[in-house]
């Protein structure tokens, strides 16, 4: 990050509403001035002569881990209590973390029949369950299995369209650069998205990549894709845990003060007959949750624009893009959240969503780390070009705090 330049005190009121600034890490902070008064500590003692450097100690290799695969899927009916880790998740997203070898539409099937109760009761798919209630959870069962190597010409050219889309992959992850446009997983209206792409790549035991999170139909960028039940669980629970680091990139209307900042508010889902956001809610409003931001502007065109950087503490629902409009810098091109009166696109840009997922930092599950970045996609580029904005320039998000 950049050193940050002393400037007079702004009154609160200069700062967008729920957003506060971020001090940097104390590696960043410019040194004591010459000739400033010691401590008395240090004034007291004598110098000391150097001791001797410490000899290192031997290298003992760690002992090889044997991590368990996760236990079979259920054959019969069983219940099961919510845990202290999984309060507050949704029931689609328990059911994935209990059993990664799910598939996104027989977890829907489950839940739109009934067959899986809360405390005894229908739930829908995205309530959300609390610590100490019982879960019924019918027989369960994979995905039949598809004979390798039976691609149709349609098969094959959706193979193909994946295997242009990856940024890393290995025997247990897979990275996509997931294209604007492009939704993640089934729904009304939508007729191509990567969940049932990935059909395709089912292996010789028939297991198909699984999804571990999820990006907006809209935003461009780094999909993480499981290509093995056991890499689907402990990629899962280092979401769950936050032990995931994502960065975004976003054009947005007008420039943030301060230039770095922190967003925290509660978030909850308003549904209309036409469309579902977002909006800012109060601790304890019925189906509100916590969601933290921190942004940091990277650079400015002039007044009117600006390219920050986001790093996402919690991974709520519109998040972003929500919180982006509550400090009053919406993301250009956002259909459901940019509602600026009188406010023209410069010429040349695409009323298009711009928001990249730009970098995902997350423990690979055999060991070592898994960081990925990908490039702005085509719209994005266009305007970065268009305004001179340097998409090489250093991210002064990159030591955020994590919290």
């Amino acid at each position: 990050m950049s050193r940050r330049v002393k400037k007079p005190l702004k009154p609160r009121g200069d700062r967008p509403k729920g957003a506060r600034p971020y001090r940097g890490s104390a590696a960043e902070r410019p040194p004591a001035r010459p000739g400033g008064k010691p401590s008395a500590r240090f004034a007291a003692s004598a110098p000391r002569a150097p001791r001797p450097a410490p000899r290192p100690a031997p290298f003992i290799p760690e002992p090889e881990k044997v991590v368990p695969e996760p236990a079979p899927l259920p054959t019969k009916v069983q219940t099961v209590v919510v845990t202290a880790d999984e309060n507050n998740m949704r029931v689609d997203r328990f059911l994935e973390a209990r059993f990664p070898g799910l598939s996104f539409s027989h977890i829907q099937r489950i839940v739109r029949k009934g067959e899986l109760r809360v405390n005894g009761k229908r739930a829908d798919s995205k309530d959300r369950i609390e610590e100490g209630q019982s879960i019924r959870i019918p027989p369960l069962q994979l995905d039949a299995a598809k004979v390798v190597g039976s691609l149709s010409e349609a098969g094959a050219k959706t193979l193909q369209a994946l295997k242009d889309m990856i940024l890393f992959e290995d025997a247990d992850v897979m990275v996509l650069n997931k294209p604007a446009g492009l939704a993640v997983q089934g729904g009304s209206g939508i007729t191509r998205n990567v969940d049932d792409m990935l059909e395709v790549m089912r292996d010789a035991k028939g297991q198909k990549p699984r999804l571990v999170h999820r990006l907006d139909k809209e935003t461009a960028g780094c999909l993480l894709i499981a290509k093995t039940r056991f890499a689907a669980t402990a990629l899962t629970g280092s979401f769950r845990h936050r032990s995931a680091r994502k960065v975004y990139w976003a054009l947005v209307a007008g420039v943030p003060k301060p230039k770095q900042g922190r967003i925290s508010t509660y978030l909850a889902k308003e549904e209309s007959e036409d469309d579902t956001i977002m909006v800012i809610a109060k601790h304890g409003d019925e189906g509100a949750s916590h969601a933290v931001t921190y942004y940091a502007v990277v650079e400015t065109s002039a007044t009117k624009l600006a390219w920050v950087s986001l790093k996402p503490v919690t991974g709520r629902t519109h998040q972003l893009r929500a919180h982006m409009a509550h400090i009053g810098h919406a993301i250009i091109g956002d259909p459901k959240y940019f509602n600026k009166e009188n406010w023209e696109l410069p010429g040349g840009l695409q009323k298009r969503l711009h928001l990249l997922a730009r970098r995902i930092v997350i423990p690979h599950p055999r060991g070592g780390t898994i960081d990925a970045t990908a490039p702005l996609p085509p719209h994005m580029l266009q305007s970065w070009n268009l305004l001179g904005l340097e998409a090489d320039r250093f991210d002064p998000i990159e030591n955020a705090p994590e919290e």
